[in-house]
């Protein structure tokens, strides 16, 4: 139900709709635990860079590894995403949102981009990775794992943050119309965070769970 707006949230300035979802207290394997559900779940998200002259840039991209809290990207090394990353390598993010259950991941942290060599590159191509890459009939830009343009660019999770809805679509419905009407606060699910400290013991835990 719907939690009433009170004087002392307003008094100390603090965003009720964010004060009254916060689920931080829960164990290390809950909090990353939800978060891998989400994020495996989805698979694309937004892989932002910070350019020169611009600002952050974005673009739609398929996860091809997640481990532990670090995910995987296989990318073309003709981008300009690679300029962004080599004069940026601390500013990057990856946002993941479900519409259907308003479920969101966002995440901060540093990208490391690997040379054509790394034996991950055979492991998670497929055939259609090909047709984003083409082949130019050279026998060496073929689209293949081999092709020199094939690059990895792997995101060192630093900051994460993320929300899990715990209403469906009934249900959250019924928590905005009672709020409107009773001047609460729509309360439809659990906001989390984890800092570097608690992400660095997950990466040391959670290496081996992979998708």
């Amino acid at each position: 139900m719907p939690e009433q707006l009170t004087a002392q949230e307003v008094n100390s300035k603090t965003d009720p709709s964010v004060a009254k979802q916060w689920d931080n207290d829960v164990p290390a394997e809950k909090k990353f635990g939800d978060f891998y559900a989400i994020a495996d779940k989805l698979k694309i998200g937004l892989l932002g860079t910070l350019r020169e002259g611009t600002g952050p840039v974005h673009r739609s991209m398929a996860v091809a590894k997640r481990t532990g809290p670090d995910f995987l990207f296989l990318a073309n090394a003709h981008s300009q995403k690679f300029n962004d990353i080599e004069k940026h390598p601390e500013a990057v993010t990856i946002t993941f949102q479900n519409s259907s259950t308003q479920d969101w991941v966002s995440i901060t942290g540093k990208a490391v981009t690997t040379s054509n060599e790394d034996p991950r590159i055979k492991e998670i191509w497929s055939r259609g990775t090909s047709a984003w890459f083409g082949d130019l009939g050279d026998g060496v830009h073929t689209g293949k794992p081999e092709d020199p343009r094939m690059k990895l660019i792997e995101i060192q999770s630093k900051y994460i943050s993320y929300f899990k809805a715990e209403v469906g679509a009934l249900g959250f419905g019924k928590e905005v119309i009672g709020a409107i009407i009773t001047g609460g606060v729509a309360n439809t699910g659990a906001l989390r965070e984890m800092k570097e400290d608690e992400i660095k013991q997950a990466r040391a835990s959670d290496s081996s769970m992979s998708s």
